[in-house]
């Protein structure tokens, strides 16, 4: 019995399928998509570099990301182990996990910045709403897979309640960038899966309508300041236009080539705030210029579309709603960061995927790759034909 577990957790080839076995390659036995991991090296190598400038030459944060990327490696890896059924398995668990620590947020969460959105165990502070980014997509695609598909009405109002009650607690911390990104992760299994131009339609309405009671119900202030300084954030040139105003001058400071690694002015000088987190990638563009910024797109667009390319070959819709949830929801991270450091978006704290500093959010990113490793190495499913 004992045995017969093990096999359901982690990965082990057939017994029968010898000559698939001796075709595999070493990379599928280790169950690490070499492309994949290619590029995520690249990713967070790039990261240590622009980091290192951008706090101002502190081999400590440097050593602290190093720590971190290491733990999210391993934790990727350890995620392709398992067998994918696994997780299908156990999502209702995972989702339940993940809920549980945002309710205990609201009672013995950590505050910092006027906020309350780290748990402390033992005295390692992490973030539990980053959990639910992966718990999220998890539970929506086991509970979708084994429908019908477009899904119905009633499959999609239980998935939209699974969305629902995370993202209101997420929105109490407060936390509003956070809230939506969980959200949308959740989101992007339904719209994966079908979803029929009816509700979307019904959903954008619905979104246009809540503007108002949102606006004067929902936001903080400060969350209302941001929107503000969207559209003119040179009506408070020191206050809330400051972050996007000296964003966007690094920005453009950078030319075509930048003024070189560890020249940057606007972060050095202490003009731009949270160089080494959310707006990292305006450091990058004032040393590295348009061409720094390109390479790092570029290396982007290959991890999103290697993502795309395993969800398009997954094997079953559990398998692909999940590959493609995290891949869009990977792409949607890029996006807004990107579109919120260059003030097309509202500044919303999202950190640069696998380039900003990072903890929780790091490592949870990373194990959405495992994830995606082992939907891409697994063998084929044999069947019994009698």
């Amino acid at each position: 019995m004992a045995h017969n577990n093990q096999q359901d957790f982690i990965r082990r080839m057939p017994e029968a399928s010898n000559d698939l076995r001796r075709r595999r390659s070493f990379w599928h036995v280790v169950h690490v998509d070499p492309l994949l991991l290619f590029l995520l090296l690249t990713l967070t190598s790039f990261g240590l570099i622009v980091l290192y400038s951008a706090s101002g030459g502190d081999s400590s944060l440097l050593k602290r990301q190093a720590i971190f990327f290491t733990i999210a490696y391993i934790g990727m890896f350890t995620v392709a182990q398992i067998k994918v059924d696994f997780f299908s398995r156990w999502s209702l668990l995972f989702y339940i996990g993940a809920l549980g620590l945002l309710v205990a947020v609201l009672f013995f969460g950590v505050g910092a910045k006027g906020a309350q959105r780290w748990l402390s165990l033992g005295g390692i502070r992490f973030q539990p709403s980053e959990m639910m980014k992966l718990a999220m997509p998890i539970a929506i695609a086991a509970y979708l897979s084994n429908k019908t598909l477009p899904p119905r009405f009633k499959h999609v109002f239980w998935s939209l309640l699974l969305v629902a009650v995370p993202t209101v607690l997420i929105i109490k911390q407060p936390d509003l960038g956070t809230s939506i990104l969980v959200a949308i992760s959740g989101l992007i299994v339904l719209f994966y899966a079908g979803l029929r131009w009816r509700y979307i339609v019904s959903a954008v309405a619905l979104l246009v309508a809540s503007i108002w009671p949102m606006w004067h119900y929902v936001l903080h202030d400060y969350q209302r300041g941001r929107i503000i300084t969207l559209f003119n954030p040179e009506a408070d040139k020191l206050g809330a236009g400051w972050n996007i105003i000296q964003s966007k001058t690094a920005i453009g400071s950078g030319g075509l080539d930048g003024k070189g690694w560890l020249s940057g002015t606007q972060s050095h000088l202490d003009f731009l705030p949270e160089g080494h987190t959310d707006f990292i990638i305006a450091v990058l563009a004032e040393e590295f210029g348009f061409v720094g910024v390109f390479v790092l797109l570029v290396v982007y667009l290959l991890v999103i579309a290697r993502g795309l390319f395993i969800a398009v070959k997954a094997q079953d819709s559990f398998r692909r709603l999940l590959a493609g949830s995290i891949t869009l929801t990977f792409f949607v991270y890029v996006f807004v960061n990107i579109g919120m450091v260059s003030g097309l978006l509202p500044v919303v704290g999202v950190p640069l995927p696998l380039v900003s500093l990072g903890g929780t959010s790091l490592v949870t990113l990373m194990l959405g790759f495992g994830l995606l490793m082992g939907i891409s190495t697994e063998p084929p499913k044999i069947t019994n034909n009698r």
